[in-house]
């Protein structure tokens, strides 16, 4: 299935879902810079998609939302199934394909989240959710470990999206332009500033399955906290805000110029083709 030709109606799919995906961090980001200026709390996803609220056309725009959130969730999903981006069956690829079933499952959530915003039955409490996770697994046969588990592989996927971003893995299904190269440091720095805050929340998930303690599993109003704690804390979580912010350019650029291999072909030029090529004309004026 991997070599088949994708169906055309991913790639539209794809950048609605991005697009979502980029407005909610733009709310999640301008939350946590306030609450680096003046000190209030900073909030999670849930609670910035409920700022929404209480706009003009509030339940209208969180309608929106969670049908982009949705697309986004259907698109990781499809991709992981059908191997859109061609990760192939070996050890590397089927953690990726994994790492792509996960994140559609959190948009979900995130989709069900603005769904329910939207018919004024959910209150956008930040962390509730991976509490709720952590209670149900230690319910289950050795959840302890099973909440260890998900902890840890959560870690592994904040760390992904450093490795990515350092990588620069992002440019292999990115398409060459003159704005997607402009915005590149920005992307960059959103996606390592992602990857923190994954990478706290797996912290917290591991440390409640270690003490088989579900509270101590908390979402992203406490991995902000947890930056506010550190000696200029202030200032870090600042830094964050920015980076969330420069991930959710990230989103748009995604929406704008990703590609799907298993649809375009290989006759795209992408960042990673144009820097091979570029670095070999380098090595070439220096030969």
């Amino acid at each position: 299935m991997s070599q088949s030709r994708a169906p055309a109606w991913v790639v539209p799919l794809m950048r609605f879902g991005y697009g979502a995906r980029g407005i909610t961090y733009i709310l999640l980001g301008g939350l946590v810079l306030s609450a680096a200026l003046t000190g209030g709390q900073a909030g999670s996803t849930s609670t910035a998609l409920a700022q929404l609220k209480g706009q003009p056309f509030g339940d209208l725009m969180l309608g929106a939302m969670a049908l982009g959130l949705l697309a986004y969730a259907l698109w990781r999903l499809i991709c992981a199934g059908m191997d859109l981006e061609r990760r192939g069956t070996d050890a590397e690829g089927i953690v990726a394909r994994l790492g792509q079933a996960i994140s559609g499952a959190i948009a979900a959530g995130l989709a069900v989240t603005a769904a329910r915003l939207a018919l004024g039955s959910a209150s956008g409490s930040g962390g509730q959710g991976t509490t709720t996770l952590a209670s149900w697994l230690l319910q289950q046969p050795m959840g302890k470990w099973l909440v260890i588990a998900v902890g840890v592989v959560t870690i592994g996927a904040g760390g992904y999206y450093a490795i990515k971003a350092l990588k620069e893995k992002y440019k292999d299904h990115m398409r060459a332009t003159a704005t997607s190269e402009k915005l590149d440091p920005v992307v960059k720095a959103g996606l390592i500033a992602h990857g923190v805050v994954i990478a706290l929340i797996g912290g917290f998930l591991a440390y409640a399955g270690w003490t088989s303690d579900a509270s101590e599993a908390q979402g992203m109003t406490q991995a902000f906290e947890t930056v506010r704690a550190q000696p200029f804390g202030q200032v870090l979580l600042g830094v964050l805000a920015l980076g969330l912010l420069g991930f959710a350019v990230y989103c748009f650029v995604e929406a704008r110029y990703r590609i799907v291999p298993a649809r375009a072909g290989d006759d795209v030029t992408t960042l990673a083709h144009r820097a091979k090529r570029e670095g070999r004309r380098a090595a070439a004026r220096l030969g």
